[in-house]
């Protein structure tokens, strides 16, 4: 009999709570004591191993643990990119590492369940710190602090004996002592899961309902035919569930003809993620062929598009081409999904990898079938999880995912969102998710006001105009046009087929088109406190015909414009001084504008129809001023001349319209000196001090006067508040420290900037 030992790290919460989270597995376990931990895990080990011919494959001779201290700046990942905040912390990163028996390290990171390989054990911390950054970086500042407060842990052990003469019938083995597999349980994870493992996907079922025929026809085709196959279908079809389904029955059935067949889930990434040098990555996959040859095993890749990314610098000499030759001589089977776009790209790219597959094509469901799949969720959610899903939050789910997610596809889409609405019950426990729970999910996923999701609300035209006139002064074409996309938008009439609206905003610099659009997007997409709703990109970055990688993305490599939608399709995109691009990229933003989508090489899709797209340009001004006179008629045909002359016909025929902004007047320079002056008060300086403020004619009128610039319009004028009025009453406060509820007066006296208290 031989034991292995498995490393067991162990967190003391309270003095009756140990939490025992076994290394290198997907076991883990509370219990009152490190002692029942160890029983219950043990217990787990041995039973797996006597009833399945299973253990898990940890490769650690005398594992060690160490606490390794990563310095994060946390930052809330939004939409137009990372928001660090002020303050670095010290992460305890636990790595728990050792030599293997073939003679190099590993080491295991066990709360982010990643494990990686080094040769030398001198990279150790700087290969620890490398990783758990780039992991801590994927988390919230909340999951961050968080961290912060886990016990120190410990490590212990748990063994398992084993026999290592015994011995099984071939196909019947999952990685036990006759075979030691070291590629596949490195590269890939078994599915379905071993029962005691605990589920790392969703806590609902891997379902296919309504779609028992094609996981029927994909069982046949993987047992009877032994053939690679691709199920095909939009997003939300029911592609993976199909998939999923069939691998349990198969692996769940007595048959001669699935007998011993077992599935491995991979990423592609992971393929080549190792590799240090050239040819390594071959080496692999020659060597998880083989194991999975042995094993009878049939390879379950995630992406397979991603196949055609890796390895090489294109397709030919990519990943999917290195495995057509194996595909080719039946050595390797795989199964997969694609998109109909994916499949049309790849046979474009690589046609002889694709001809190795049978196709199994999944169609959206009709709407009667998807209220079926809906109300067996609602079903399934009642009798095992004890939420109830009312029928009028179905109804309404329905509706609104069938308007505003028109380039998803039920079912998928529907159980997604219905399963988060249950997730988010339970965590409040609460019972039962209602129409308001609908409604509320919707607006923290969207930003959207429930204005535009419920129509027993009805706008305010009044209040609408007072929104815009209050953030936008002195531009009532631009307070025209956007009052009336929210009219169009909350009567559902705008095209579904485009983005909400594309416009260019011209005129000269510092009179309110970048003001405008924030509070476009505040209006439309600012219910979501997390995320913000305006996704500013300038494009003077991209002057260069080459830069439109860095843009829209190629090959492997995801644009800054794609990445930022993808995280968050309802916002509005303003693309500043557009005309400093180069005019390729006008020529790749043409399908963005007329069909609100973006399809890659690969062929992914990128969707901006839950988007407002803003352009700003100054074309035309530059012959203008920018404060103390108005636009004429004449003035908006020079704005509208210059544009057409510098954009060809078909990009400019794209585009919803033109909105012209006015030079400012004194009147609209005071209005803005104004109201940025009342927003001071919301500084956290002041609120916290119950601090308000009052300022003298004198001072406005000398900040209108200092603060605007017949070139740059109101750009100046929040510098000169900074440096003229804030620093000042920054100084006067520290001189005045115990100050409190009081009113400050400020005042000009003798050509200075005075602060008293009233």
């Amino acid at each position: 009999m031989k034991t292995i030992n498995y490393p067991l790290l162990c967190y003391q919460f309270r003095e009756d709570a140990v939490l025992g989270v076994l290394v290198g597995t997907d076991y883990q376990i509370m219990e009152k004591s490190l002692k029942l931990v160890k029983m219950q895990l043990a217990d787990h080990l041995q039973k797996d191993y006597k009833k399945e011919d299973y253990y898990p494959y940890v490769d650690l001779e005398k594992p060690k643990l160490k606490m390794v201290t990563v310095k994060i700046r946390p930052a809330y990942k939004e939409r137009t990119g990372r928001y660090p905040l002020s303050d670095v912390i010290e992460v305890p990163v636990p790595a728990v590492y050792g030599e293997t028996e073939e003679g190099y390290y590993e080491c295991y990171l066990p709360l982010f369940d990643e494990n990686f390989y080094y040769y030398d054990s001198r990279q150790f911390n700087s290969l620890v710190r490398h990783f758990a950054a780039d992991l801590l970086n994927d988390l919230s500042p909340e999951e961050l602090y968080s961290q912060l407060n886990y016990p120190k842990p410990t490590l212990d052990l748990v063994p398992l004996r084993i026999n290592e003469n015994r011995r099984f019938k071939v196909g019947q083995s999952r990685g036990g002592p006759e075979r030691r597999y070291t590629i596949l349980p490195r590269l890939a994870s078994q599915y379905p899961y071993p029962k005691s493992q605990r589920q790392k996907i969703s806590a609902f079922p891997e379902a296919a309902w309504e779609l028992e025929e094609k996981v029927e026809e994909v069982i046949e085709k993987i047992t009877q035919s032994s053939a690679n196959v691709l199920v095909v279908g939009n997003h939300g079809v029911g592609k993976s569930a199909v998939l999923q389904q069939a691998m349990q029955k198969i692996s769940g059935k007595k048959s001669k003809q699935s007998s011993g067949l077992n599935f491995w889930q991979l990423m592609p990434q992971r393929i080549t993620a190792s590799s240090k040098y050239l040819g390594e990555w071959q080496e692999t996959v020659e060597g998880m062929v083989e194991e999975l040859q042995q094993t009878r095993g049939v390879l379950w890749i995630l992406d397979v598009v991603r196949l055609l990314q890796m390895g090489g610098e294109g397709p030919e000499n990519s990943v999917a081409a290195f495995l057509v030759s194996f595909l080719q001589s039946a050595d390797l089977q795989i199964i997969g999904e694609a998109t109909e776009k994916e499949l049309e790209s790849m046979r474009r790219l690589l046609p002889g990898f694709i001809a190795c597959f049978q196709i199994i094509r999944i169609s959206e469901m009709k709407e009667l079938k998807v209220q079926r799949v809906m109300q067996q969720f609602a079903d399934y959610s009642q009798n095992n999880l004890k939420v109830t899903v009312e029928s009028e939050a179905q109804s309404l789910a329905y509706r609104l995912l069938l308007r505003y997610y028109p380039y998803q596809s039920f079912p998928g889409k529907a159980v997604k969102f219905l399963g988060q609405c249950v997730s988010d019950a339970q965590l409040d426990g609460r019972d039962k998710v209602d129409f308001d729970t609908v409604i509320k999910q919707f607006v923290n996923q969207t930003g959207l006001p429930e204005l535009f999701l419920r129509d027993d609300i009805l706008l305010d035209k009044k209040a609408l105009q007072q929104f815009f006139t209050s953030r936008i002064i002195g531009q009532p074409n631009a307070i025209k046009r956007m009052t009336g996309i929210v009219k169009i938008f909350k009567a559902g009439l705008n095209n579904p087929g485009k983005p909400i609206s594309t416009l260019i905003f011209a005129g000269p610099t510092g009179v309110g088109k970048t003001a405008s659009a924030k509070a476009l997007s505040t209006y439309f997409f600012g219910e979501n406190e997390r995320n913000s709703p305006l996704i500013r990109i300038d494009m003077s970055e991209f002057k260069h015909p080459f830069q439109i990688a860095r843009l829209i993305g190629s090959g492997r490599e995801t644009g800054k414009l794609i990445q930022e939608i993808r995280q968050q399709p309802f916002a509005v995109v303003l693309l500043d001084e557009v005309e400093k691009a180069a005019p390729t990229i006008f020529d790749a933003l043409m399908t963005m504008l007329d069909e609100g989508m973006m399809v890659d090489a690969f062929g992914r899709r990128t969707n901006f129809r839950n988007a407002i797209i803003i352009m700003t340009t100054n074309l035309g001004a530059s012959n203008r001023a920018s404060v103390g006179f108005k636009n004429t008629t004449s003035g908006e045909d020079t704005y509208h001349s210059a544009i057409r002359s510098f954009f060809r016909p078909e990009f400019v025929n794209r585009v919803d319209g033109v909105v012209i902004f006015n030079t400012l007047g004194k009147e609209d320079i005071r209005k803005i000196c104004i109201k940025e002056l009342s927003e001071l008060k919301l500084r956290e300086g002041f609120a916290k001090r119950n601090l308000s403020l009052s300022f003298s004619e004198s001072v406005i009128d000398y900040l209108s006067r200092v603060g605007f610039d017949e070139k740059y319009g109101a750009r100046p004028l929040q510098r000169v508040i900074e440096q003229q009025v804030i620093s000042p009453i920054a100084n006067w406060l520290l001189d005045h420290s115990k100050l409190e509820h009081a009113n400050l007066e400020i005042d000009m006296e003798k050509g200075r900037l005075t602060v008293r208290k009233k």
